[in-house]
């Protein structure tokens, strides 16, 4: 699987990539960033994922090939670990949806409201409780 087309749109702050199977996915910045392959983002293991926030706004200034089978995008946050193979972007585009609610539901049980967990300046609104399921009674 390798893509046939790679265009960074940083006024709309989206990658969109084509592939050779003929599908094609646009993947907003803030989503690559949430979802970096890096150790820093997803941890040495399951349940080790570091959830990101605050990435709402975030840029992607540069886009360096890596080998044949990559590219490595450089966030204006100073994220630049990230190695982006051919699959794991494709894999992303896939999955957009379900990984994107999954990532609103990871940040609602971390205590932020609605959305707001991908504002910069957001904190959570309550501490989550180390007890309970955190529902208010």
């Amino acid at each position: 699987m390798t893509p046939t087309a790679l265009t960074l749109r940083t006024k709309s702050r989206v990658l969109d990539i084509e592939f050779d199977d003929g599908s094609a996915f646009s993947l907003p910045f803030e989503y690559l960033r949430v979802y970096s392959p890096s150790a820093e983002v997803k941890g040495h293991g399951p349940g080790q994922e570091i959830l990101q926030v605050g990435k709402r706004d975030v840029g992607i200034t540069a886009l360096d090939p890596v080998g044949n089978y990559g590219v490595r995008p450089t966030f204006d946050d100073g994220h630049t670990t990230g190695i982006y193979t051919w699959d794991y972007l494709y894999q992303l585009g896939s999955h957009q949806s379900a990984w994107w609610s999954d990532y609103m539901a990871r940040l609602h049980a971390a205590g932020y409201d609605g959305d707001t967990g991908r504002d910069p300046a957001s904190a959570p609104v309550a501490a989550p409780k180390a007890h309970g399921c955190g529902h208010h009674h």
